[in-house]
């Protein structure tokens, strides 16, 4: 009986790739929440200081108020509100040890890829557009950018994304030296570097 039982969890990597989705699929919903409230409070009592309004350069309050902040019509929060429990419960049912259909997993890496480019068009609006940054924000893009990472590496090595073989074995040969691990933290390492440089008031 214990040995079925054993049999059934996950592996050490499998376990290791679904708590980092797990803890990013929390830490985004509480940011989602977060900045639902925030967002509920600046329209209900306009007045209220804003727990995430720091200065005129991290401040969720103005960027809250631009067209980019409802995109389709209502708080691009509740969209969090909406997909972080997915994401929660697919991190569990990972640590379960279900094993989900390969095309179930596919369409899961195309749903993190879209709201991956979400994140980002909404970062990239704020640094070059908006001119703001919202810290909350920021919060989200960069778990949306880990868990995107991490669910990658869970479906190319269990070929989940019907890949030729000549490619999966190379992607795999690569992940074997958490290429992808160094990849996106020198793309977060970017990304910080870029906001060093167009808000140098940052430093006063």
């Amino acid at each position: 009986m214990f040995t079925k039982f054993f049999a059934k969890m996950p592996n050490r990597s499998d376990t290791y790739i679904f708590t980092i989705i797990l803890v990013c699929g929390i830490l985004g919903l509480a940011a989602a929440l977060t900045l639902s409230i925030e967002r509920y409070l600046q329209l209900t009592a306009p007045s209220t200081q804003l727990i995430c309004d720091f200065n005129t350069i991290f401040n969720c309050g103005t960027v809250m108020q631009t067209w980019q902040a409802k995109v389709f019509g209502f708080p691009n929060s509740f969209i969090g509100l909406m997909t972080y429990p997915v994401v929660i419960t697919l991190a569990v049912v990972g640590l379960a040890g279900v094993k989900m259909p390969r095309w179930f997993m596919a369409w899961a890496q195309v749903g993190f890829g879209l709201g991956l480019l979400f994140a980002y068009w909404l970062f990239f609006q704020s640094v070059f557009v908006i001119q703001a940054l919202c810290p909350v924000c920021l919060v989200v893009t960069t778990v949306t950018t880990v868990a995107f990472d991490a669910l990658l590496r869970y479906n190319i090595r269990n070929n989940n994304l019907f890949l030729p073989h000549k490619t999966s074995k190379k992607l795999n040969h690569w992940l074997d030296k958490d290429y992808d691990k160094m990849l996106t933290g020198a793309w977060l390492a970017a990304m910080i570097a870029l906001v060093l440089v167009m808000f140098p008031g940052i430093y006063q």
